[in-house]
């Protein structure tokens, strides 16, 4: 269970201060498909980084299965992470002169993991692209290139995806074969959060928290 306390967060001080988020309270509960849907600057990718910790509140706690996240140390913050949150971003974040199976393969190299070719092969099958495991990105197409960053996220085995406008690059029909992919890797038994702008894409979700002006409005 990811469970968010009353968190606030705060940019600036003074005249100058603007409140990304005010006094959020969410719990995520295990295996839950939930989509964090809003307008640009409604405060939903700020959340979502936060809980990834790729930044800290003002206020409030972040905790996982009881144990906080926030406040942690940036050793301690990578420990417990590791094997439990995974992000999806936008922009891929692909490294050029890798090849799909090198891209993917690069978390269980910082793991030490065993067996890793086996196991990013696996992976890169599951997301269908076991035909194109050799090719770098530049000769992927977007759908392609968003399918070999969720299985970077997958090769970990994550209790947690964090995924943040992950078809927000895509065309429409693209789209919805990514959220498609998300609903399979959802029907395993893992937790998937969302943040999106797209009513349509958020609609595929369990539970959809509606933010507006950094503040929950709505949970449908």
């Amino acid at each position: 269970m990811l469970e968010i306390d009353n968190v606030t967060k705060i940019y600036g001080q003074g005249e100058n201060s603007v409140i990304a988020l005010r006094d959020i309270q969410l719990i995520i509960g295990d295996g839950d498909f939930t989509a964090i849907v809003g307008p640009s600057g409604s405060g939903k990718s700020t959340l979502l980084n936060i809980i990834g910790g790729l930044d800290s509140p003002s206020s409030g706690e972040i905790r996982l299965h009881g144990e906080r996240l926030d406040g942690l140390d940036e050793n301690s913050l990578v420990q417990t992470r590791r094997g439990k949150l995974a992000y999806i971003f936008q922009q891929y974040h692909l490294l050029p002169s890798l090849t799909a199976l090198e891209n993917v393969m690069l978390p269980l190299v910082f793991t030490g993991a065993a067996q890793r070719r086996e196991k990013t092969e696996a992976t890169l099958e599951q997301v269908g692209l076991s035909k194109r495991i050799e090719h770098r990105p530049d000769q992927l197409s977007g759908g392609e290139q968003q399918r070999v960053a969720i299985a970077r996220a997958l090769v970990n085995n994550p209790m947690i995806i964090l995924a943040d406008e992950p078809t927000g690059n895509l065309d429409q029909r693209t789209g919805m074969d990514i959220l498609q992919l998300f609903h399979s890797i959802h029907d395993q038994g893992r937790t998937i959060l969302i943040v999106t702008h797209n009513r349509e894409i958020a609609s595929q979700a369990g539970k959809q928290v509606v933010f507006r002006d950094g503040m929950i409005t709505d949970i449908l």
